[in-house]
């Protein structure tokens, strides 16, 4: 958590073109607030009037009867008034609430996957919602509260002033004492609803882990310790809110009690110019209502510190995030992006690896690379299969040719053209990658494979979703779903088995046909018939047709890169072996080692070794 909040009002800077873009309805509405405030003004005019009527004992009913006949139409003036002027203000306000968000949506969208590892989604969430609600609270209330404060406060003043100055100056002098304490109260106000947002987001995360991974929780019988956690987190948001809290609870009633003395002042000095003459029983009672309008303004000028404070300190952490920049920036110049006349030869590699080193920057001082000297050069249409133990660099190296992480320029180059240089779009639509981490999102196995068609204008049909399906080797599970392709598959594929989400996964990545596929170790769940049915498939539909297509499979079983045309062997970052697997199988390596353990297995896994069979109890 932070311990220095962005504060001031310079953070609202951001908002600029939102306010120019409604302008007119602002103006407007302000023009309607202006008008409720000068009739509310002259109620207490009208009261005077009627006062001074009666008390003098001349008067006619009709006069009196024509009086509230006239307030009675002010009145309806007020309340037109005021309809509009929420209406404009607060539409507004509304508006713009749900332009920003679109806006911070569309934003971290486009930012980088680091970006993600660093921030958590719960404070992103929480951002997103209580934040922006903050801001529209301030560009509502908190605008209307100060405009109509200043001129209620001002037009009141003035007429008091104008009426009885030497009792007007009696009474407003302990207005004073409010900006005092105004001043006094604003920046500690900003400061602990910053903490009150940034533990609001705390608690939003804890939340968002527990429910995301309540499988874990379960199995772990960790309900207990995941309560406890968000007893703490919930107790900090609770005295962060009680600290803000204080804060107003001896705000309101100093004001309040600074309020009400203004009363007590004018019933001793205004009583005492009525009984002298200076000043009628009307006019009294017109001063006594402007006191107690006068009340509004400084109560609002609470409520105004209050929002607005609130605001800066909300827009401060939206700013944070409008502000943060992708690491991995795409070309500007739309010349970088064209292909040069020589990449497009037939015989050129699809993808082209040249002494290709990498390392995660990190805050220790020292780094070590996770990819070292990688060359490598990958023919059109070919099948390149990737084993290595886990760490050893083999998806660092796939993020490295869609540019999820950044490449050194001129070591990573797709059909000759440097992944540097091209459009990350244009370079993301030739791929299509499985990842070993199948994400789902919570809705229908229909919508979750056709996320991957290309076409944002069009529906992908039933026939293609079902190729795609068949292809998978989902085809069968489909007939024994409740809904069919309709099914939910709750948040994170909960409903689904692993074999099931990689296989909606592999779906998903096949059905835009790619030039280049990528399986990373997507058939970890899935057993080997179903395993050999898919890649038998998903190879034969990829040699069809004219354009040559590339798949690269990433896997630890060997029996998996059998039908690659060239396995890439990774060992702590270098490229340990290269060749076709027949090749490997001979070497008496890495490939070769891991080939024999993973064929002991599975015989002692059948039972073909009596000797690793458990003892017969008999």
């Amino acid at each position: 958590m932070k311990e220095n909040p962005p504060s001031g009002l310079k953070e609202f800077r951001t908002l600029l073109p939102y306010l120019k873009k409604y302008r007119l309805q602002y103006v407007l509405g302000f023009f309607c607030l202006i008008i409720v405030d000068a009739a509310q003004v002259l109620i207490p005019q009208f009261i005077r009037l009627a006062v001074d009527r009666i008390t003098t004992g001349n008067f006619e009913w009709m006069g009196i009867f024509r009086l509230c006949l006239v307030m009675l139409a002010v009145m309806i003036l007020i309340s037109s008034g005021r309809f509009l002027w929420r209406f404009f203000i607060h539409g507004s306000s509304r508006r713009i609430e749900t332009e920003l968000r679109d806006t911070l949506f569309s934003h971290l969208l486009t930012l980088s996957y680091d970006f993600y590892q660093r921030h958590k989604i719960g404070d992103l969430m929480a951002r997103a919602i209580n934040d922006i609600s903050g801001i529209r609270n301030a560009l509502g209330w908190g605008v209307v509260t100060l405009v109509d404060g200043t001129i209620m406060a001002s037009a009141i003043l003035v007429i008091i002033f104008v009426q009885d100055p030497r009792t007007a100056a009696f009474c407003v002098a302990p207005l004073p004492l409010i900006t005092i304490i105004m001043l006094f109260f604003g920046r500690t106000i900003g400061r602990r609803f910053f903490r009150v947002n940034e533990t609001y987001s705390a608690m939003s995360d804890t939340v968002q882990e527990t429910f995301a991974g309540i499988r874990v929780v379960k199995s772990f019988v960790k309900e207990w310790w995941f309560t406890r956690k968000f007893e703490k987190t919930n107790d900090d948001y609770r005295s962060a809110n009680m600290e803000l809290v204080k804060i107003f609870g001896a705000f309101f009633p100093l004001v309040s009690f600074l309020a009400g003395l203004t009363t007590v002042i004018l019933l001793l000095a205004g009583g005492r110019r009525v009984v002298m003459g200076y000043l009628s029983a009307g006019e009294l009672v017109a001063l006594f209502s402007y006191l107690q309008m006068l009340i509004w303004p400084l109560m609002g000028a609470g409520f105004m510190v209050n929002m607005i404070q609130r605001g800066a300190a909300s827009m401060g952490r939206i700013n944070e995030l409008l502000h943060s920049e992708p690491s991995i920036q795409d070309i500007t110049d739309p010349e970088d992006s064209r292909v040069p006349p020589q990449s497009s030869r037939k015989d050129d590699p699809v993808i082209e690896i040249k002494n290709l080193s990498f390392a995660y920057t990190a805050a220790e001082a020292e780094t070590v690379n996770v990819l070292n000297d990688i060359s490598l050069s990958i023919p059109s249409g070919s099948v390149l299969g990737i084993l290595g133990r886990t760490g050893s660099g083999k998806t660092t190296l796939i993020k490295t040719l869609v540019r999820m992480i950044d490449p050194p320029e001129g070591t990573v180059f797709i059909k000759g053209v440097d992944v540097r240089r091209r459009k990350l779009r244009d370079l993301r639509r030739l791929f299509g990658v499985s990842p070993q981490d199948s994400y789902l999102f919570s809705d229908s196995i229909k919508n979750n494979i056709a996320y991957g068609h290309r076409d944002e204008d069009a529906d992908p049909g039933i026939g293609v979703l079902a190729q795609a399906a068949f292809l998978s080797a989902l085809d069968g599970d489909l007939a024994g779903f409740a809904q069919g392709w309709d099914t939910l598959i709750g948040e994170r594929g909960l409903t689904l088995s692993g074999g099931q989400k990689q296989r909606v996964a592999i779906a998903r990545a096949v059905l835009s046909a790619p030039e280049i596929l990528v399986l990373d170790d997507a058939f970890s769940a899935v057993d080997a018939e179903t395993e050999k049915r898919i890649l038998t498939g998903i190879l034969d539909e990829r040699r069809r047709g004219k354009t040559k297509k590339t798949t690269i499979i990433i896997s630890h079983r060997v029996s998996t890169l059998s039908c690659a045309e060239t396995v890439l062997v990774l060992e702590e970052g270098h490229i340990s072996e290269l060749g076709n697997p027949e090749e490997l199988l001979k070497s008496g390596r890495f490939f070769s080692r891991t080939a024999e353990l993973q064929r002991l297995g599975e015989q002692a896994e059948a039972g073909v070794y009596e000797g690793l069979r458990p003892p017969i109890v008999r």
